[in-house]
């Protein structure tokens, strides 16, 4: 349950700092005296989007903290326990908005994420606005608070899983069958493709050494010719070559060393040049000899050259990775070719998940009749409380028209509501009175959360448009509630407050040019004053505080 909610600089409220008991808690005031506040100040800390115009004026931000015991929610414990946020059995939740729109957040004085604050809210409070009504139109809306009603989670969940399973197979399989219709002509383009590129031998292709073996070709006059002149100059002319001039100096040198050492290092790195050049030489030599003009396997290399550089630009890859896509055009081709076997496996699998889909299908739809019966059963009872003695609530479930599955199931629910005796059942959408309509989306939601593991529950104004006895019996059903939960409820109804346990005054301060509100809870005395001015008069009147009186008396009695 929600144990204290602390506010600092968050618009009207300049600090609170407020206790909350068990049981039912109502929260009055002025109109006008910041009663809504407190509401978002809730949201605000459980997750809402925030922006800087939430925050004070002159202050440097907003800061919220709300704080639960977690003995009577068991699902958040375990939660926190799961994502390691865990701090015994209490739960402290801060929110902090700055004045440039950002704002943080803080499970247990950890930072965590909006979507991971949200995860856990859902938890822990369940908010009923005074429009939630307009929500209730909405058809999904319909179908989750019966399918919550009748605790569906995990086999909608069964349905989800293979729903999105047989979704994923049928989506690969519909492409393989379209591709399948085009494959003829694409498995005779891909062989020819294949087999031009199988011509140019590609478990030994190697472009590298095929262009550096047609360039010597290519030019082996002039190697030839250079070759020669090069040798020549290094050691075959006996007159003028490199190794005759290296030998003279050499001699020359070494005679000199007997003067001059130095001049023996000279000749012997002199006679180290020369081993090299003859050694050079030789190589030259038997390179030049073993050079044999070849013009047939010139002409091989340039019309194999021809046709790999024009594969190249073709499939728009360097030559080297010609062989990739040959592997990558013969994968394709066997997957084409083997289409057929996996179009065939896809078809047995997909009817296989329709088949199970089915069955749970069919399993939801008879939980959601069975239990829409005893919930329209439930709800027509208390909206002929609510002052429709004669209004009959119907949970209308159809099979969907077309047999496609939906993470669902295969029912269309709507709610209808007939008001009158003899006149057909209508959707709620196209019920004429709007306090008809909020009776009923009271008797809604009141009953549906009779089975739900939320342990706060905050009805903000949802009494709107009723008074008199019905409002009194309003009161009694939010009383009921919280015999198991913890129940905050806004209201402008002196029946409704009557009711409470505990009630919250909202009080508008002006000092210093600045508005405030602030939140204390009554004593009985102030109570009955409260509920007197609820029940209207600027001046408050004996009879006006003994009514007051009784109705306290009266609600103390049914607690």
């Amino acid at each position: 349950m929600l144990l204290n909610i602390n506010i600092n600089d968050l618009a009207v409220v300049d600090k609170l700092d407020l206790d909350l008991e068990t049981g039912m808690s109502v929260l009055t005031g002025e109109t006008g005296a910041g009663k809504s506040i407190l509401l978002t100040a809730l949201g605000l800390a459980l997750g809402d989007r925030a922006d800087a115009g939430y925050i004070r004026p002159h202050s440097k931000r907003a800061e919220i903290n709300i704080e639960f015991g977690l003995g009577d929610a068991p699902l958040a414990q375990k939660w926190l326990e799961d994502n390691e946020l865990d701090d015994e059995q209490h739960c402290l939740i801060r929110r902090i908005i700055n004045q440039d729109g950002r704002s943080k957040a803080y499970i247990n004085n950890r930072p965590v994420t909006l979507q991971t604050l949200q995860g856990l809210s859902r938890l822990l409070v369940e908010i009923h606005g005074q429009h939630a009504h307009l929500t209730l139109l909405n058809g999904e809306e319909q179908r989750r608070l019966l399918d919550s009603y009748a605790g569906n989670q995990a086999l909608l969940e069964q349905i989800n899983t293979v729903y999105q399973t047989w979704k994923q197979l049928n989506r690969e399989l519909n492409a393989l069958v379209k591709a399948s219709e085009d494959q003829t002509e694409r498995e005779e383009l891909l062989r020819y493709q294949l087999d031009e590129l199988q011509q140019l031998d590609l478990e030994n292709f190697n472009y590298q050494a095929l262009s550096e073996e047609h360039n010597t070709l290519a030019n082996l006059g002039q190697i030839l010719s250079v070759g020669q002149q090069q040798l020549d100059l290094l050691y075959e002319n006996e007159q003028q070559s490199m190794i005759q001039m290296l030998s003279h100096s050499i001699h020359e040198l070494t005679e000199l060393s007997q003067y001059s050492s130095d001049l023996g290092e000279v000749a012997e790195l002199l006679n180290e040049s020369q081993i090299q050049i003859a050694e050079a030489s030789q190589q030259l030599r038997r390179y030049l000899e073993a050079q044999e003009a070849d013009p047939q396997r010139l002409s091989w290399l340039d019309e194999q050259i021809g046709i790999i550089l024009n594969l190249s630009r073709k499939h728009h890859v360097d030559a080297e990775k010609l062989p990739e896509v040959a592997m990558q055009i013969a994968e394709e081709l066997d997957n084409l070719t083997h289409s057929s076997e996996r179009i065939d496996k896809l078809q047995e699998h997909c009817e296989q998940l329709l088949q199970e889909y089915a069955e749970l299908a069919d399993k939801l739809s008879q939980k959601r009749k069975r239990h829409g019966v005893e919930l329209a059963d439930k709800i027509s009872a208390m909206i002929q409380e609510l002052g429709m003695p004669h209004g009959e609530f119907i949970v209308d479930i159809k099979p969907q028209q077309n047999d496609k599955p939906t993470s669902y199931g295969n029912d269309n629910i709507e709610f209808l509501v007939s008001a009158n005796p003899g006149l057909p059942a209508k959707p709620l959408a196209k019920v004429a009175s709007g306090g008809e309509l909020s009776r009923i989306s009271l008797a809604i939601q009141v009953t549906t959360s009779t089975d739900k593991t939320t342990p706060t529950m905050i009805f903000d104004e949802v009494d709107s448009g009723i008074g008199g006895g019905i409002a009194e019996i309003v009161g009694q059903k939010m009383r009921r509630l919280s015999d198991r939960r913890q129940v905050m409820c806004v209201t402008h109804l002196p029946q409704v407050a009557a009711q409470a346990h505990h009630h919250l005054f909202v009080a508008k301060n002006n000092s210093k040019n600045m508005t405030s509100s602030s939140v204390r809870a009554l004593n009985r005395e102030e109570r009955v004053a409260e509920i007197a001015r609820m029940l209207g008069g600027v001046n408050m009147t004996d009879n006006t505080l003994a009514h007051a009186e009784e109705m306290l008396n009266l609600g103390d009695q049914h607690r």
